[in-house]
Order: C-alpha cells, then structure tokens, then sequence
C-alpha cells in the first residue's frame, strides 16, 4: 500500500512538473511604436505584444469610442501570427501627460479626472512628477468602467489579455481635497478589476499590482485582500517590475505571488525600462536574461513576461 502510495505521488508530482510549462515572451511597448519591432517581432521565440493604450486615445468624448488603433495593431500582429496583450493606461509618468479624456478634466462633476503624483523612474534616476486618475471618484470610476464594457464588447475573445495599471501611486494622501482615502482607493481596485472580469468572458484579466499608498508589508491587509479576492474570482495578477528579490518588492507583492502562483488564473510580469536599471547585488552586473527568467518563474509562478524591446537578449540571436 505504501509503496502504491508513494507511485501516485511520485506521478501527481511528474503531471505537475509537465503542466508547469515555461513563460511566455511578449514584447511591451507603447501604442504607435509596433512598426518599429519588425526585426524583433520575426523572432520564434516572441509570442505577442503587450501594448499600452491611453484612455485618452480610446476615448474621444464622453460615450465617442474609437478603437482603430488597437484593430490595426491586432491585424497587424495577427498576420505574423502573434498575439496582442492590451494594458489600458489611467495613470502618466510625465507632467506634460494628461491622458484621460478632457470632458473627464473640464466637468465639475469629475472633480479634475486627475491628481498630480511623483514618480521615481528607476534605480538611480531623479524623481519625476505625473498624473494619475481619481479613480476614487465614483463618477470618474463609472466613465473608466464604460470604457471596460465597450472594450469587452469589441474585442473579447480575440485578445490574448487586456491588463489594468500598477496598483502604486505616490501622492499626498493628507490632501483631501481630492476626495481620496486609503481604503477608498484600494476599494476603486477592487471594483474595477471586477467589473472588468465580469465584462471579459473569454480574454483573460489581469491586474498589475506592486505597492498599495498608505500600506507597506501587508499592515492594512490591502495586498493580501487583494491576493484573496483574485484567487477566488479568476483574475490574474501581474506587476511591472521582474526585479530578484528586491526588498522592496519582498516586503509587499513578492511573497504573496510565490504563496498564491497555484491558485491565480494567470501571472504575467513585465521587464520593462527602468526595470533594465536594476543590478544584481551579489554580482554589481545588470540582471540577466536566465536571472529574469529562473527568479519568474520559479519564485513568482509567471507565464507571460513582457519584455521592453532595450532588453539586451533581444538583440542576440
């Protein structure tokens, strides 16, 4: 008995191993620079693009969708039979970008649509100033939702995934003339990614998580609610930054991939920019490809990696 015991172990543990496979590669890059990743796009190995859309450029005015750059980079993907990820962009990382829709900036009833927010751009790079959108603001959260169900309805199914922005802002939380709160920003989040699961029947959801403004290391229970309420509502999770055991990123999101990778329906991480910033401690050296790649899937349980087409790797064959 023990040794019959031992022989369905042994084969429960080899059917694990075989359905684990390797991640994925993407390629990550903004909407209107896909003409430039020709060379990289001929590549076997890339299996699709992850492409970032302002909600400004899907949004013309309130309810006016258009939509046409997103059908002419999935035709175009679909050609060099490659799949197209679709992140939709509600926070910018420039001042002069206010990239939500202006009825959003101009109607009182939208508060301004935007709040100012710092942004530090990488390991030894000078902090910027951006924008994010309110979306603690009902008002504004139900406009951004909209976008989500007309989204959904245009492209569900032909998709690889559509993906919603990190979770981290950097904004003076004791201003409250934004209306915002902690719990009701994490709250917003929570709404919208269900909202958008409920939309999205076919494609997968995905949402970028890596700090939550006013927790660190899980003492307001934000990142671990949220590992919870994606587990149990087959969403995925993913983040910007594959960094190796960084401690900032242990001491929030890190632990709790590596504890929730066999329940999340999809974990898709991004090497991107400023990621490529990041040096190895022990050896002084950029990350490389291998480093990336083991740290994901071993540790974090990825199955897509967007890559940022500087990644060295990208340009050996």
């Amino acid at each position: 008995m023990r040794s019959l015991i031992t022989l369905i172990a042994l084969l429960i543990i080899g059917i694990g191993n075989v359905l684990a496979a390797p991640p994925k590669h993407y390629l990550y890059t903004s909407s209107g620079e896909l003409d430039q990743l020709e060379t990289l796009l001929a590549r076997p190995d890339i299996e699709g693009v992850q492409i970032v859309y302002s909600w400004k450029r899907l949004e013309n005015a309130q309810g006016q969708y258009d939509f046409s750059a997103i059908e002419k980079d999935l035709a175009h993907l679909t050609a060099r039979d490659k799949k197209l990820f679709i992140q939709i962009q509600d926070r910018f990382f420039d001042p002069d970008a206010r990239n939500i829709p202006l009825y959003l900036q101009q109607e009182p009833v939208y508060h301004g649509g935007l709040v100012a927010q710092s942004d530090n751009a990488g390991e030894g790079m000078p902090e910027g100033q951006g924008w994010v959108a309110m979306q603690w603001q009902p008002g504004v959260r139900a406009r951004f939702q909209a976008l989500l169900a007309a989204l959904a309805t245009s492209f569900d199914g032909r998709i690889a995934g559509m993906n919603l922005p990190e979770t981290a802002i950097d904004i003076d939380v004791n201003d409250a003339s934004s209306g915002f709160t902690c719990e009701g920003y994490f709250a917003a989040t929570l709404d919208n990614i269900r909202f958008a699961r409920n939309a999205f029947k076919q494609s997968p959801v995905v949402q970028y998580v890596n700090f939550f403004p006013c927790e660190w290391n899980d003492d307001q229970r934000y990142m671990s609610r949220l590992f919870e309420f994606a587990a149990s509502n087959r969403i995925g999770l993913g983040g910007p930054d594959i960094v190796p055991y960084r401690k900032a990123h242990m001491n929030n999101t890190y632990p709790f991939f590596n504890r929730y990778k066999p329940r999340l329906e999809q974990v898709a991480m991004a090497v991107q920019e400023p990621t490529l910033t990041y040096t190895n401690p022990k050896s002084g050296a950029p990350f490389t490809r291998e480093e990336f790649v083991r740290f994901a899937e071993d540790y974090l349980g990825v199955d897509i990696i967007f890559w940022s087409p500087q990644t060295p790797w990208l340009s050996q064959r």
